[in-house]
């Protein structure tokens, strides 16, 4: 709850104060009532269980505004940066996600996917504001909201880990484009509490063969299960959830498969 105190004091010290909603993923720490009592005006959508990133899926569907920042508790976003972000979104009608600059730490590090989505080898598209991604940061990313519900959100499937490229493919599948805008910026300072980062890994490993399995060619699909089988952890959460992967298979137009390459 200390890292979200801090993320909330940082939003309603923005001008001109957005509407906050909270996401509370089933926690039982009284995370809910402090916010409720500490931060008056703020609404908490609590859910009985924790089911991942798509919490934030329902923190979307609550919003009345055509566009959503998103943040982590541990994330806030820099002063300015939401008014330009709804300015760019009312220029460019097609624009469906801006990734931000993220910094990390207090001595506010450019974290190095940042670099890798400024020199993104897709280019800048004549009707974006900035280089076209297949993938952002979740703590650092505003979306268009109708485009978000379009899409689909995050998928429940992959609870956490990866789950910004799937959302990516999706986006860009139904014809909204994606882009990195550097000057937006948002400060992200990890929270201690969280998984090793060996378990990440294990969780990404996970779900990044469940997202070729959902969206890619075959070809791509065996060479993802054979990836799994130096992790035995990892290829039985794939394993479990492979009935539900494939129920929502369906392949990506032919436009973003020749992107998803030219990236790799």
């Amino acid at each position: 709850m200390d890292d979200l105190a801090r993320t909330l004091t940082r939003l309603r010290g923005l001008r001109p104060l957005p509407r906050i909603i909270v996401a509370d993923n089933g926690s039982h720490d009284g995370t809910a009532e402090r916010v409720r009592d500490e931060f008056p005006g703020v609404r908490v959508i609590r859910l009985p269980e924790n089911v991942g990133m798509a919490a934030r899926n329902l923190g979307v569907e609550a919003a009345d505004t055509p566009y959503v920042a998103f943040c982590d508790d541990d994330s806030w976003w820099e002063q300015g940066a939401l008014s330009q972000a709804e300015t760019l979104f009312d220029a460019y009608p097609r624009l469906g996600l801006i990734a931000g600059t993220t910094l990390v730490g207090p001595e506010a590090r450019r974290d190095p996917v940042c670099d890798l989505m400024a020199e993104s080898p897709l280019g800048t598209a004549p009707d974006l504001p900035g280089p076209l991604i297949l993938g952002f940061l979740a703590c650092s990313a505003i979306v268009r909201r109708s485009a978000f519900l379009d899409a689909g959100g995050f998928n429940p499937l992959l609870h956490f880990g990866a789950e910004e490229k799937l959302l990516a493919y999706d986006l860009a599948a139904r014809g909204w484009g994606l882009c990195y805008v550097e000057r937006l910026r948002a400060y992200h300072h990890p929270s201690t509490n969280r998984p090793s980062a060996a378990w990440r890994r294990r969780i990404e490993r996970r779900n990044n063969a469940l997202i070729t399995w959902m969206r890619r060619p075959v070809g791509d699909c065996v060479r993802a299960a054979g990836g799994l089988l130096r992790d035995p952890v990892a290829a039985a959460g794939a394993l479990r959830r492979l009935p539900h992967a494939l129920s929502a298979r369906h392949t990506l137009p032919q436009h973003v498969e020749r992107q998803i390459r030219e990236l790799a």
